[in-house]
């Protein structure tokens, strides 16, 4: 029986990402869920990974872990609507339960605000809610 998550890595901002990664290990843990890593360049390759993951069956669900902080340009706005349009259309198209804990940020400040598991533990929100959205596809499976 799988009882595993996938969670995908966006590693373009390392430390913060391995906050998120500490929070959602946590939360899968506590609900007696595996899980598996997985580490993409950035954002925009995570629907591309859970696409091809998703084929497997090996998983219960996806954990998408990201962090896109503003810079100059609009290449923030870019990465985060299309990441989010990614993930939107895989759930809804695929039935897929995922976890958008892709946080999208104005400063490194608010990066660490979000990601600590101290603090507001978007890597932790995440892994619960692909936890329950498995949850929900389960009880209208029957």
């Amino acid at each position: 029986m799988i009882n595993k998550f996938l969670i995908i890595e966006a590693r373009f901002y390392n430390d913060i990402v391995d906050s998120l990664v500490e929070g959602a290990i946590h939360q899968l843990e506590n609900n007696n869920f595996n899980y598996e890593r997985l580490e993409v360049p950035g954002a925009l390759e995570i629907p591309a990974a859970i696409a091809l993951a998703a084929n497997t069956g090996l998983f219960l669900g996806f954990v998408a872990l990201g962090c896109i902080i503003r810079g100059e340009t609009t290449h923030y706005d870019t990465v985060s609507n299309e990441s989010a349009r990614g993930l939107m259309l895989l759930s809804i198209e695929k039935s897929l339960a995922i976890g958008n804990g892709i946080i999208t940020v104005e400063n490194q400040e608010q990066a660490w605000e979000r990601a600590l598991i101290s603090k507001k533990n978007k890597g932790g929100d995440a892994a619960l809610a692909a936890i329950r959205m498995h949850s929900i596809k389960e009880h209208y499976s029957q």
